[in-house]
């Protein structure tokens, strides 16, 4: 099953695609989509559909994994920009007729780290040795995304 996580985000969406083969991750692909930063909100949603819907007709995902939308009361906004391009990536998910599985955040660090509420650096650290990284995946928007790839590929193993 191959499995692509995405963290979605207006200027900087981090994916990332892993292999589950009985009970085994590989990771495939990771890396980030960007928006241009200079352009209207308009523009920017389009080029960031445009982006994934080539990365899954590129990477053929079974399943697509995507983080619970949330808003903390000091960040409003940030929220609402998240939800427009989510709004677009769930639109290119569709589109090319691939699953879309959510989950909260606080599900993902659990799933990965043991701990609902892990730090960033947690999740890092635990994603990197959790699939043999060399190195830690950079920005942490691909450690987010293989998280989410990761946190999937538990609730499979475990229906298994």
């Amino acid at each position: 099953m191959r499995i692509l996580g995405i963290d979605p985000g207006l200027g900087i969406i981090g994916y990332g695609l892993i292999e589950l083969s009985g009970r085994q991750l590989k990771v495939i692909e990771a890396g980030v989509i960007r928006s241009n930063a200079k352009y209207k909100l308009e523009k920017r949603l389009a080029q960031i559909y445009a982006k994934v819907l080539r990365l899954i007709k590129d990477v053929g995902p079974d399943v697509a994994v995507l983080e619970n939308l949330y808003s903390h009361y000091k960040h409003p906004r940030t929220s609402i920009f998240m939800g427009h391009a989510r709004g677009v990536i769930c639109l290119a998910v569709e589109q090319e007729k691939v699953e879309l599985i959510n989950y909260p955040s606080t599900r993902v660090k659990k799933a990965v780290t043991g701990r609902g509420h892990a730090s960033k650096q947690q999740v890092q650290r635990t994603v990197t040795s959790l699939l043999n990284l060399e190195s830690v995946p950079e920005p942490v928007d691909v450690t987010d995304a293989l998280a989410l790839a990761i946190t999937h590929a538990n609730v499979c193993m475990h229906n298994l």
